[in-house]
């Protein structure tokens, strides 16, 4: 099992376990303001079944962070490339009660390190949608720079993000 640890955290697959925390992310309007829409309870189960199932597909999937100090899981960040996905993304989302206390751009950075030295990627990406502006400073602190716009695929295709993005070179520059 893939797992990441930085300082405060713990980065691993999300579980069945994190159940009522997952919930509480999923089905909370603010946390999820950007992410698609909050969710009713149902479409919340199945979208932690997807996470799980994810990592069974492929080696890029989110990472549920683990709090060390509470051993709650606070959210989900990491590399994602589903099917037809316009880009190789480091995505993030937190639940709200960890907002503002560095827990994203610790995790996030931790994930950037994986993706390119474990999973080889040549860029990383961040789909934020333009309102979405506490992710735009978050992808400015990463080092990532805005540029083209792409829709989502699926059912989410009338979703217009702004892709921000950054080479490896400039990873390392930065660091």
């Amino acid at each position: 099992m893939t797992q990441l640890e930085t300082n405060r955290l713990i980065l691993r697959p999300t579980e069945a376990g994190d159940w009522p925390f997952v919930r509480e992310f999923l089905m909370c309007e603010d946390t999820m303001q950007h992410l698609g829409g909050h969710q009713q309870e149902s479409d919340a189960w199945r979208t932690l079944a997807q996470w799980i199932g994810v990592w069974s597909l492929t080696k890029a999937a989110m990472f549920g962070v683990i709090e060390k100090s509470s051993g709650e899981w606070i959210g989900r960040i990491g590399p994602w490339h589903p099917l037809h996905w316009p880009t190789l993304e480091v995505g993030w989302g937190l639940r709200k009660a960890y907002w503002g206390q560095g827990y994203a751009f610790e995790a996030a950075s931790a994930c950037i390190d994986f993706a390119f030295d474990e999973l080889g990627w040549d860029e990383v990406t961040h789909l934020i949608e333009d309102a979405n502006v506490p992710s735009q400073i978050l992808a400015k602190r990463l080092g990532s720079e805005p540029s083209e716009y792409v829709h989502l695929p699926g059912s989410m295709s009338d979703v217009l993000v702004r892709v921000w993005r950054q080479s490896k070179e400039q990873w390392l520059v930065s660091k």
